[in-house]
């Protein structure tokens, strides 16, 4: 009966504005409760929230403020509103720890940061914050059967972070900004050591570094030209068959011609 009541009462609402702003200003909170549960069975997820709210901040340590926390959070999450469900759901897991639905709250939560995550070439702080929320997941609970997945989320996140650190290098390049391409690329190999761009990336450390070297001021020139011919070798020997071998053999030449040069005082 008590079913079919709340059925009853959440179609009555959905069909009558005047009577859900009733309850909203009602000071019937049992009436408030049972209206958002119909509301949010009904997929109502806007107008339960408004409900909720007030169930929560009445009885933020009750029952049924900790339903109506959840539900606020998962009827965000529902209406793909990701920024305020992952505040609600990751609150959530704090405000209850010991609650059954804490950890599917914190994962919801990552998720939400997942969701949020834009696209390589825009601003990577959402997709930074996105894994650490994931591995915050992972730590907390290292045996939930949600771990695989958040691995495979991690490492599709961080794919994203590899491109738009391989663009950014290649934009160095591409605009003759020599010591920042040296210096990006060195930091993408460091950070990124079994990257499947390896190849390309050496070769773009050892033309930026070469161009930097022949381009260098005198007091430098000497460092920068030693620097560029171990880059090279490093690159040579790791990919011999590479398609850049006859272009880096001629900036060995010029970089050795050089070298040799300041070697001799001229």
């Amino acid at each position: 009966m008590k079913g079919i009541l709340l059925f009853l009462v959440g179609l009555t609402l959905l069909s009558s504005c005047n009577g859900y702003n009733k309850v909203i200003k009602s000071d019937d909170y049992t009436l408030k409760f049972e209206t958002a549960n119909a509301l949010y069975d009904e997929e109502s997820y806007t107008r339960s929230i408004v409900l909720y709210e007030q169930i929560y901040q009445r009885y933020p340590k009750t029952n049924q403020g900790e339903v109506a926390y959840y539900r606020i959070g998962k009827s965000y999450y529902n209406v793909e509103d990701y920024y305020m469900a992952g505040y609600y759901l990751g609150a959530y897991s704090t405000r209850f720890p010991f609650s059954p639905k804490a950890e599917e709250a914190l994962f919801l939560s990552a998720m939400c940061s997942v969701q949020n995550s834009p696209e390589p070439s825009l601003d990577p702080n959402d997709t930074e914050l996105a894994i650490r929320d994931l591995q915050s997941f992972i730590d907390r609970y290292p045996n939930s059967t949600l771990v695989d997945s958040c691995n495979q989320t991690i490492d599709k996140l961080r794919y994203k972070l590899e491109i738009k650190d391989f663009e950014a290098l290649k934009h160095y390049s591409k605009t003759e900004y020599y010591r920042a391409a040296v210096v990006s690329a060195n930091s993408f190999l460091e950070s990124y050591p079994l990257t499947a761009f390896k190849e390309e990336v050496m070769y773009l450390l050892v033309k930026n570094s070469y161009l930097l070297a022949i381009n260098s001021v005198q007091v430098k020139k000497k460092e920068r030209i030693e620097e560029s011919i171990q880059r090279y070798r490093t690159f040579v020997t790791e990919f011999a068959q590479t398609e850049y071998k006859r272009e880096v053999d001629t900036y060995r030449d010029d970089l050795e011609k050089a070298l040799q040069k300041i070697n001799q005082g001229k």
